[in-house]
This record gives C-alpha cells, structure tokens and sequence, in this order.
C-alpha cells in the first residue's frame, strides 16, 4: 500500500488536534513527522483552525474543537476518524500518554487499526496501576529506560528507548542576565506535580538570604479553574514570606521566558503526564540555564548536567538554589555542562535516525510477514 518504492503512509495518532493544548505528545509528533524522511503523514488538526497549522506538510484531518484540548469529544472523532483511515495506511504512529482512558482503548486496538503496524510513542504513564489492564499496541516507545522497564514489567515486549530531540537552533545558548535573577518553574496544578514544592523550595532558599524573583508557568488540565488554582498558589506564596512571585497562565513565548530566567526549579513528587523527560527541562538545558530537579529515575540520563535534591526535599531544593545564585562560576560550569548533554544526546538528528529505523522495520516486518506488530492486542 506505499505510494512508492520508498514512501509509506503513516497516521499520527495523537488525543487531540497538533494544534491543541502545548504538550509532550504534540511536540513529540511534530518532531517525528519532521525529522524521518520518505514518509506521506496524515495528521489531525484543529477546526475551526487558530494560526499556522503546525505542520507544513502532510495530509490534514479536521477534528471540531473548541480549544484544542482533548475532551470526549475529541477524542471519539479521531478515534472513528482513525478507525477509517488505517485502512489506506501503512503504519499507525499513536503518541499516546498512558492515562486513565488508555487500557479501554488498548483493548479496542484490532477494532480500531484491523492488522495495521503501530508504533506507540509513550511520552509518560500518569499511574503505573493503568498498566494492570493495558494492553500493548504494537512497538513501543519509552523516552526513559525507567519507564522502559516498568513497560516491560507489565507485559509490553517489545519496548525501545528513543529520549526526546530538542531543536537546538530554536534553543540557542545565552549568556546570562544581570539584575535580579528569576527562578521559573514550569509545569501543571498537579498534586505533587512540583509548584508547591517550588514555592516551599523557593521560601527556604529566601530564608537562607537568595534574593530573586518567582516565575511560575502553569498549563491547565481540562476541567481546572485557572483563576482559583492560580490564587492558591499566591496565597502559598505569601504564607512562604514570599513577595515577588508572578504565576501565568499559557506562555506564547517561552524561548523568551527562558532566556529571561536564569534558574529552572523542577521539584515534582511525581511526573504524572509530564514526560518522562520534560521537554521544558531540555530547552532550559539548552539555553543554557542549570536546573534543579527532585531525583526521580527519569531522570537518570541527565547524568551530572543538573542538580537534585531527594524528592519531597524542599529543604534541600532551595539551599540548592541559594548556593548556586550565589555562585557564579558554579553556575556557568552547569550552564555549560547542560548544554553539552543536550547536545551528544537530545539532538534532533540522533532522534530522526532512530525513529527512521523503527519504521522502517515495521512497516518490513509487517510487509514480509503479514502479521500485525504486537498481534497479542
């Protein structure tokens, strides 16, 4: 079913339209359909559409939605959607977290994509217990050996590692700032999912005579209320004894804000639907700005290019940041060294090359054999 001698068709399966909520999953999809050559995509987009479409290629599904975030429905219409259009495909490529909705989907994967090759992308799992009466979907994709493992574990044989490419000309390295500096946590209102933990982090660091200010970039989960989460976290703030805290909502710009900062605290308890390796923690790396991060096992391929504190550690995430605000050439030796991780092993072209070669032994093995990848599902 190629369209020629080396272009095959392939559906990129995400839970919402490309041009939906900023994610993991999103930006994990766009990297792939624009980085593995000799491949005709097809991908969903938002309709009515808002801006450029984030691919400038490919065939283009529209999906009806409101604000781009994978509600219900959503979610049924690219799943119909995805049902009829696996039949003119060679490969199914799903960049699916697993979440609560994952393991009914797992089931209806014969259902959905009939004998179809799939490629699953698994940018986190929000709870391991979700793993219990999942099934896996064809090959599969971890972004760390720790949840590669837990894959494993329960059942998903196949499993790869592939970490996540950051597009270094979009992330230059900068020098940093004068003035104040700013501390930027950047994630979700999850429990445990580190904005408190920042704050607390924060307040000890101030307590032990840091001065900077407090930048907090929060993304919502569909059904929050930012007004009244977004007033939790000031009011946490000023319990803290803390004064110069700014919390915003969606960023536009976040090369800006990163340039604009000079230290990234990333404290969660636990991931939940971050990625295994957050992608804001890649770009910060990038830029050149060292990272504090809690010591979860995701973590591991950061080696020394970041500081940790034991998670839950609040006290020891903030002397963390006072020592390093105070002082400069350990900072511009972090600056340095994170820079140079994502370079050897963050690129985009390492990420291309690997993501080239699991197609390519999907789409043969399936050809030769006639058998789906993954066929137990």
């Amino acid at each position: 079913m190629s369209t020629g001698p080396d272009r095959s068709r392939v559906l990129l399966l995400t839970s919402s339209p490309l041009e939906g909520g900023e994610g993991a999953d999103k930006q994990l999809a766009a990297a792939v359909a624009d980085g593995v050559p000799g491949m005709e995509f097809t991908w969903f987009t938002r309709w009515p559409a808002r801006g450029r479409p984030r691919l400038a290629h490919g065939r283009r599904i529209p999906v009806l939605s409101r604000d781009g975030v994978p509600h219900v429905s959503e979610r049924l219409q690219i799943a119909v959607a995805s049902s009829a259009l696996s039949r003119r495909t060679d490969l199914i490529h799903a960049v699916l977290t697993i979440g609560s909705a994952f393991p009914r989907f797992s089931r209806l994967r014969r259902h959905l994509f009939g004998d179809r090759p799939v490629i699953h992308t698994v940018p986190g799992v929000m709870d391991p217990r979700f793993l219990e009466r999942a099934r896996p979907l064809g090959v599969t994709i971890a972004l760390s050996e720790a949840t590669a493992q837990t894959l494993r574990a329960a059942g998903f044989g196949d499993v790869r590692v592939i970490p996540p490419a950051v597009p270094l000309d979009r992330w230059p390295q900068r020098p940093r700032r004068t003035g104040t500096p700013t501390v930027l946590f950047a994630g979700h209102y999850d429990p445990g999912g580190g904005a408190s933990e920042a704050i607390m982090s924060a307040a000890v660091a101030a307590r032990a005579g840091a001065r900077f200010r407090l930048a907090l970039a929060m993304r919502l989960r569909p059904g929050q209320d930012e007004r009244s989460r977004a007033a939790g976290l000031r009011a946490l703030a000023r319990r803290e004894g803390l004064s110069d805290v700014d919390v915003y909502g969606h960023v536009d710009d976040m090369p800006g804000l990163l340039d604009s900062s000079d230290v990234l605290l990333f404290p969660p308890r636990a991931l939940g639907g971050k990625a295994d390796v957050p992608l804001t923690v890649l770009e910060a790396l990038a830029t050149g700005r060292p990272v504090i991060l809690s010591d979860l096992p995701q973590f591991a391929a950061l080696s020394d290019a970041i500081l940790r504190a034991p998670v839950g550690d609040c006290e020891r995430a903030g002397l963390l940041l006072a020592e390093l605000l105070d002082q400069p050439l350990r900072w511009e030796a972090l600056a340095a060294r994170g820079r140079a991780v994502v370079e050897e092993r963050f690129g985009a072209g390492r990420f291309a090359k690997q993501y080239e070669q699991v197609y390519r032994e999907t789409v043969g093995l399936h050809s030769a054999t006639g058998v789906p990848e993954g066929g137990g599902t």
